[in-house]
């Protein structure tokens, strides 16, 4: 009797003696799941005790016909999670780095990120934010939206004027923003707050 999940069927797969059998199973239980890089397959394989070259066999037959695509999966992870969580390049490339994906597939990914397309979406994060913080003092305002704007990956001077340009666009008994805010350095970084 199987059980309705498939379990039993996975647990009679799971013990035949061709460690390349199991090493395909687990990959692809794991890429029905979700898209994975090659980096997280084999990091599964190794916890679950597939020997080192049957796992890089299998992976290598994955990545052949093409379930395994790291250079793919980086740019289907830039668009979804700039387009979902608003997030920015250096933020792309953390989230990237942290499953494995080479350097090289980084940079392409997140080089086809428009910087005015970033900017607009720091623009709509800045926007979607302001309107829950009513009430709040401008200082308080200013620091927070840069500090989601950072905690999403957003270069500081770009940061910097997008919130700058936000807050001065607010109806005139607002506006008086400019002057309770920092001035930027001469470089166009703005200064400590």
């Amino acid at each position: 009797m199987h059980a309705a999940d498939g379990s039993a069927e996975i647990e009679e797969l799971a013990e035949p003696a061709d460690p390349a059998a199991v090493a395909r199973l687990i990959c692809l239980q794991m890429l029905t799941a979700a898209p994975r890089t090659r980096a997280q397959l084999a990091s599964a394989l190794r916890r679950r005790g597939v020997p080192d070259e049957a796992a890089e066999a299998v992976l290598e037959r994955f990545a052949d016909v093409q379930l395994v695509d790291d250079a793919m999966f980086a740019q289907a992870w830039v668009d979804s999670r700039h387009r979902g969580r608003g997030l920015a390049r250096r933020a792309l490339a953390a989230e990237l780095r942290q499953r494995g994906v080479a350097s090289e597939d980084i940079q392409e990914a997140v080089g086809r990120l428009d910087p005015e397309q970033e900017a607009a979406t720091a623009r709509a994060l800045v926007d979607r934010r302001l309107p829950g913080m009513q009430g709040v003092a401008k200082p308080a305002r200013f620091r927070r939206l840069m500090g989601m704007l950072a905690r999403k990956g957003y270069p500081e001077g770009l940061a910097y004027r997008v919130v700058r340009d936000a807050l001065d666009a607010e109806p005139s008994e607002l506006s008086e923003v400019s002057a309770d805010l920092p001035e930027p350095e001469p470089d166009g970084q703005p200064v400590e707050w």
